[in-house]
């Protein structure tokens, strides 16, 4: 019975230190809990800021990311765009191109309307020192034939020296193995013309008469003798006359009317009339 009466006890004591207890924690200042409160902060708010910037950072990645599959999707139309400009460019480049060659056919035509001709394209070159060379796209299926004269709107290129069904070499008037005999178009004295080693652009006069007056800037043309080229077609002028100790070896140097480095079209007479 006592025992019983010593349990009642202890347990009515634990009762009142929990009820103590109970009221000093109701009762604690609020400055001691601002303060683990300020503890917790210390260590949980980086942290909280932390997770913060990465959550703004991953939001402005996914931005930028939207952008630049917008960028590139821009860029890959405007490369198309691009492209379509450059083959519409090249497109009328070659209208452009082909217009100019007609053009020059129907100037060609015009000029020396009085003969019967085949206009051509240039489609080769050989302008060695030894050689001068050129190889048309007509040929005998055009009915070219061998010795035809062939020129150029600024003048006279050369004749036909061989032929295949589609094609045709001509010798042109700079190669050395070339003479023309040609007049001076003041005068009408009768000179021989000439290619050289030295000059693809110039031609040498010779066998110029004694009593004849040659002067820079006279015009020398085919003088139709010799069986090839007809008569009055524009060879070039007169450059430079060199004067010899004997009157009869002086010479002049004729710069072609020609410019064989960049003829692309050609004419051949077919029949002189």
């Amino acid at each position: 019975m006592y025992k019983n009466k010593k349990n009642g006890v202890i347990g009515i004591v634990i009762t009142i230190i929990i009820l103590i207890l109970l009221v000093v924690f109701t009762n604690s200042n609020i400055n001691q809990i601002s303060f683990l409160e300020n503890i917790c902060n210390v260590f949980v708010m980086p942290v909280q800021n932390g997770f913060t910037y990465l959550k703004n950072k991953i939001s402005g990645n996914e931005n930028f990311f939207a952008d630049m599959d917008k960028l590139k999707a821009e860029n890959e139309e405007l490369k198309q765009k691009n492209s379509e400009l450059e083959q519409s460019l090249r497109e009328l480049e070659i209208i452009k191109a082909e217009n100019e060659t007609l053009k020059e056919y129907v100037n060609l035509k015009d000029k020396y309307k009085d003969y019967t001709t085949m206009p051509a394209d240039v489609i080769n070159r050989d302008l060695s020192n030894y050689s001068s060379i050129i190889v048309i796209n007509v040929g005998s299926n055009d009915g070219i034939k061998e010795e035809m004269t062939v020129i150029a709107d600024d003048g006279l290129v050369g004749y036909v020296i061989s032929v295949t069904p589609t094609t045709s070499k001509v010798q042109t008037i700079v190669d050395t193995a070339t003479a023309v005999t040609s007049t001076i178009s003041t005068t009408e004295d009768t000179i021989i013309v000439q290619g050289t080693l030295d000059d693809k652009s110039n031609l040498k006069a010779t066998f110029i008469p004694t009593d004849a007056v040659v002067l820079q800037g006279d015009s020398v043309e085919t003088s139709g003798i010799g069986g090839i080229y007809p008569k009055g077609i524009h060879i070039g002028t007169i450059k430079e006359v060199v004067n010899t100790s004997n009157p009869t070896d002086r010479y002049a140097i004729v710069e072609t009317a020609v410019d064989f480095t960049k003829l692309n079209t050609v004419l051949v007479i077919t029949n002189n009339k």
